[in-house]
């Protein structure tokens, strides 16, 4: 009677296993992307995305340009307890790999932009090397990641085949390290996810998604060997691609994106007019730098005798003719190198390179 009911134990015990086995071929815990690896992976650039998920929202042309900014410092330092780094850079190639927003620099690499552009200004860059002002690509949204994690338990399927063991004495061990390496579970419970989207002109916030990843729908996971990371790229995304934390991580953040793609994609009035990846790349390089001015601003001649023309052409007719002291007001247009501008003696059009703020 004991000899039955220890084998039906153990004939329980293998169906469960058997199981989980089945739920995570079938795709239950959507973390098997047919090939393996992590949910965001591959590359980007002018040319195109490559090895991107195939569950990533796609766009025709980009809708705007966004600025990704780090996480709040708790944020990171609940990231660091799994052995995870910023998420910053997985989330930048995710944007860049759906071709839905331009992706523009404003983290620590902003430092190294700005630092190019003060060594022009001193002089120390080599001539014709049209490094300066009023050339960087306005960012439309600023796009603020987060995470919070829920603390582990002994509960779930992990914690359930591996108490197996004592109740089945030897052959109950190795059903338990059986049950572990099939569902051996993650570090936390649940980590919530989310991203907000604020406009960077207004500030008003006009997207955000959020969702979860939770030890219910991803600890099955752990017994595809798909989990492993996928080739090159884990190096540069640290833990987002060689743990299964990082991984359930990357995939939330996908699931987060995509609704924002989506929430914009329906929204007409907050997509912007920019170019593609290729032309806004190439147009930083062909954009005269010089100084920048906005509408309001008052500026002032360099020199004397600056001209006031009726349009934006030296061959126009001459407004008024400006001393040094006096001031305009910049109007906010801007054409052929020419300023419109108000004075006390008129309104026209001023040489760019002859004033000053």
């Amino acid at each position: 009677m004991m000899r039955n009911h220890w084998l039906g134990g153990i004939v329980a015990v293998l169906v469960l296993v058997a199981a989980a086995t089945v739920a995570g071929a079938q795709g239950i815990t959507d973390m098997k992307k047919g090939e393996g690896g992590s949910a965001v992976k591959g590359s980007a650039g002018v040319g195109g995305a490559q090895g991107a998920a195939s569950d990533l929202e796609r766009c025709e042309k980009p809708m705007g340009a966004v600025a990704v900014v780090e996480p709040q410092s708790h944020v990171l330092q609940a990231l660091s307890r799994y052995q995870l780094g910023s998420p910053v850079g997985l989330i930048r190639l995710m944007l860049q790999q759906s071709n839905c927003f331009i992706v523009v620099e404003r983290g620590v690499g902003m430092q190294n932009l700005m630092q190019e552009r003060a060594l022009a200004e001193s002089g120390q860059l080599r001539q014709g090397s049209n490094m300066g002002g009023g050339q960087m690509v306005t960012a439309d949204y600023v796009l603020t990641p987060a995470v919070v994690f829920a603390e582990n338990n002994a509960g779930g399927i992990g914690g359930a085949i591996g108490a197996v063991g004592p109740l089945f004495g030897r052959a109950g061990a190795v059903v338990g390290a059986i049950g572990g390496g099939v569902a051996g579970g993650l570090k936390f419970k649940e980590a919530q996810t989310s991203m907000l989207v604020a406009d960077a002109r207004s500030g008003v916030q006009v997207a955000a998604a959020e969702g979860s990843a939770s030890k219910a729908d991803f600890r099955l996971g752990g017994f595809l060997g798909g989990f492993g990371g996928g080739g090159g790229g884990g190096a540069a995304l640290g833990g987002y691609t060689n743990t299964n934390e990082g991984k359930v991580i990357a995939a939330s953040f996908v699931d987060n994106y995509n609704g924002i793609v989506r929430s914009v994609r329906a929204t007409p009035e907050l997509q912007r007019n920019v170019g593609t990846l290729g032309q806004e790349a190439a147009a930083g390089g062909k954009t005269k730098a010089g100084s920048v001015f906005n509408e309001g601003d008052v500026l002032l001649p360099k020199i004397s005798s600056v001209r006031v023309m009726s349009k934006p052409s030296d061959s126009a007719q001459v407004v008024a003719t400006l001393g040094k002291g006096e001031e305009m007001i910049f109007l906010g247009k801007e054409e052929e190198g020419f300023l419109q501008v108000e004075t006390g003696k008129g309104s026209g059009w001023v040489k760019k390179i002859l004033i000053a703020r």
